[in-house]
């Protein structure tokens, strides 16, 4: 079993270390992680009113490698965004908001990474977003 050097902080980071030490099985972390809260960076508008947010939609990151692949960039909590975003200024804003809405929302060809350049990071490609999207009860319209 690998070991990291990582002391969780909250539920979704404790959730993380049983998977990542192998106490947890990918598909029941990823089951359990629907109701959990992430953390996802949302860009900032310029010359905004101080808490009050002009547009709708929020602009998430979502970064490229070099073969095209596109990730949404979201974190266990906001203190775990502050070192990755330091390159990213214009991502200083965010929002806490269930796993499960995020999946609900997302374009099919999205990865999710979750704490990237962590040791407690986890990967989603976009067929296992596509898996766990199909998981979630339909809502009401």
């Amino acid at each position: 079993m690998e070991s990291f050097e990582f002391e969780p902080r909250n539920d979704i980071e404790r959730l993380l270390a049983e998977m990542l030490s192998g106490r947890v099985e990918p598909e029941a972390f990823a089951h359990r992680l629907m109701d959990m809260q992430v953390f996802m960076p949302v860009r900032d508008e310029k010359h905004q009113i101080a808490g009050f947010q002009r547009s709708t939609q929020a602009e998430p990151l979502v970064l490229e490698d070099d073969e095209g692949n596109r990730a949404l960039i979201v974190f266990s909590g906001p203190d775990r965004a502050k070192d990755f975003l330091a390159d990213f200024p214009d991502y200083s804003g965010g929002l806490l908001t269930e796993f499960s809405w995020l999946l609900r929302r997302m374009s099919a060809d999205l990865s999710i990474a979750l704490n990237p350049g962590m040791d407690a990071g986890f990967d989603f490609d976009p067929g296992m977003v596509a898996m766990l999207a199909a998981l979630l009860p339909t809502e009401d319209a």
